[in-house]
């Protein structure tokens, strides 16, 4: 079992074009039997995270900015049902995001605005890999340009791209288990 980060678009346009996009990746993550991650916040992420739940998924865990939950919720306005468990960092979304990230084995984005671009950046300096599930717009239907324009990369982190929310997972899955073949006890 891996965890999954779901990284996506809080509001904006790409919320309501990704948001079955969104919870067939909760399903799918779920099938998978992996836990499920999020910045513990609305929209994408957290259709993912409702998804994930219903579909039976083993554990879903929050990253929230806040720190505690009375600000997570009074504050920051932030869900916390669709998850078994939330952490209150309280380092507010720039430290957050960092923590989502290199808490993650691997990192899934859909949609998103600059919150979606910070996290794909940790994911790259972090070499940690990252999937982008297309067809809800946003930034992740511009990372290719834009990869392309800061090319060459100075990082190994892998990133793909899929328009199958089961498809990416797999990717992701099967590149996991390649990198960690000598530990794979270590994620069962």
């Amino acid at each position: 079992m891996y965890q999954i980060c779901v990284s996506g678009a809080a509001k904006g346009d790409s919320v309501e074009e990704g948001k079955l996009l969104a919870a067939e990746l909760g399903i799918a993550i779920a099938k998978a039997g992996h836990s499920l991650l999020t910045g513990a916040t609305i929209g994408l992420p957290n259709y993912a995270a409702e998804a994930y739940k219903k579909a039976g998924g083993l554990m879903s865990v929050g990253i929230s900015p806040a720190s505690s939950k009375v600000e997570h919720v009074m504050k920051y306005r932030l869900p916390t049902a669709a998850y078994d468990t939330i952490v209150y960092t309280g380092l507010h979304y720039v430290g957050r995001d960092t923590l989502l990230i290199t808490s993650s084995d691997a990192v899934v984005s859909i949609g998103g605005r600059l919150g979606t671009l910070h996290e794909f950046t940790i994911a790259l300096e972090t070499d940690t890999p990252i999937g982008f599930l297309q067809g809800a717009g946003g930034i992740s239907e511009q990372i290719q340009t834009l990869m392309s324009l800061a090319h060459p990369l100075r990082t190994g982190a892998m990133v793909t791209f899929n328009e199958s929310p089961e498809d990416l997972i797999k990717d992701l899955t099967h590149h996991l288990d390649k990198e960690h073949a000598k530990y794979h006890n270590l994620y069962q």
